[in-house]
């Protein structure tokens, strides 16, 4: 069953630009992608809603040789399963044998957007997104947390090498190198190894595809934002 158009829905320095960039390293510029302005909150129009009962991004919509459309939903999900049926790009170690390189990507790629995400996000939402239902609490608990159990994690493997699975940029990176420019911008991950890390990122040409509009995202919403807390949003 072949692919014949990607079309990705996106907001600038959101989950979907880990996407973005992927599909960036994978397609050039071959894709389609659509701005969901999020604070705007287009994400709750019904139109939207149809593809996305989630109300957020990314939203991959592949288009299949016959004309059939599926949805896709979870950025981990997209990521894995796009460098998968590219295998000629050589971003994921081969997913048709067992090795110890294809787990330990799998194992960083998941940990990026699970267990790290979780913790930004929740940092993200109680600094500028709930309003008055902001808790100083999680911000400092998962301050806390991040700190003392993420980047003791991250840092040993930048320690050992370029990337995040080791001397050869993968998927994960698209994943990782997300994650460490939100969590720089919440003050988090300021060891010059992260640093040097987003240096070696940036100096890729999909990431500055992926992350060209950066200067159009704020992290807090406009105050006439219909989904500021006191609009639409909802977390």
């Amino acid at each position: 069953m072949q692919i014949s158009r990607l079309k990705l829905y996106h907001y600038p320095a959101t989950r979907s630009a880990r996407v973005k960039w992927l599909l960036h390293e994978l397609l050039e510029d071959d894709f389609d992608v659509e701005v969901v302005p999020l604070y705007e909150g287009v994400q709750y129009s019904a139109e939207y809603l149809q593809k996305n009962p989630n109300h957020n991004v990314p939203t991959l919509e592949i288009t299949l040789a016959g004309g059939e459309t599926r949805v896709m939903l979870e950025s981990g999900a997209m990521i894995s399963l796009l460098a998968d049926i590219y295998p000629d790009k050589g971003l994921a170690p081969a997913p048709d044998t067992f090795s110890v390189a294809r787990a330990d990507y799998l194992q960083m790629l998941h940990f990026g957007t699970s267990w790290m995400d979780m913790m930004l996000w929740q940092i993200r939402i109680h600094t500028h997104l709930l309003g008055a239902d902001s808790d100083a609490r999680t911000i400092a608990r998962y301050n806390t947390k991040f700190t003392q159990e993420v980047e003791p994690q991250v840092l040993a493997r930048l320690e050992q090498a370029d990337f995040i699975c080791g001397d050869t940029f993968t998927a994960a990176d698209c994943v990782m190198g997300q994650n460490v420019l939100w969590a720089t911008a919440y003050g988090l991950c300021q060891s010059p190894r992260f640093a040097d890390y987003l240096a070696r990122l940036s100096q890729r040409p999909a990431f500055g595809k992926a992350f060209s509009d950066l200067d159009g995202f704020s992290l807090a919403p406009p105050e006439n934002s219909t989904a500021s807390p006191t609009g639409l949003f909802t977390g």
